[in-house]
């Protein structure tokens, strides 16, 4: 598995979907869960798989109308490193919730120098 060299957060909106619980899922419906356009959507899953993070295969079930679906699903280092660069953005975004908050506070308090 190779280290993502860059982590969007469409990134991290696409692993939170495959950390939701829902394995295998069809790449439509990650665009779906995201909100975030299938042009985005679809190269960060090719980037994930070229990476070894998630495997994909077609949906081989005959009896389903409509055209066949790509299904993906993360490897289990995929898994664990997804979980980690989940966690990392999260902490990312509480500091900067913190950093915006404490600004304002210390302007209306007049101790920002």
């Amino acid at each position: 598995m190779v280290p993502l060299s860059r982590v969007t957060p469409a990134t991290v909106d696409v692993l939170n979907v495959f950390l939701g619980g829902e394995a295998p899922i069809w790449g439509l419906l990650v665009v779906k869960k995201t909100g975030r356009p299938a042009g985005s959507v679809y190269p960060i899953l090719e980037r994930l798989e070229g990476s070894g993070w998630v495997t994909s295969n077609w949906e081989d079930d005959s009896e389903r109308t409509g055209p066949r679906r790509r299904l993906y699903e993360l490897t289990s280092d995929g898994a664990a490193a997804a979980r980690e660069v989940v966690a990392a953005a999260e902490l990312r975004g509480r500091a900067r919730a913190v950093r915006v908050v404490a600004v304002p506070s210390e302007i209306a308090a007049g101790t920002l120098a």
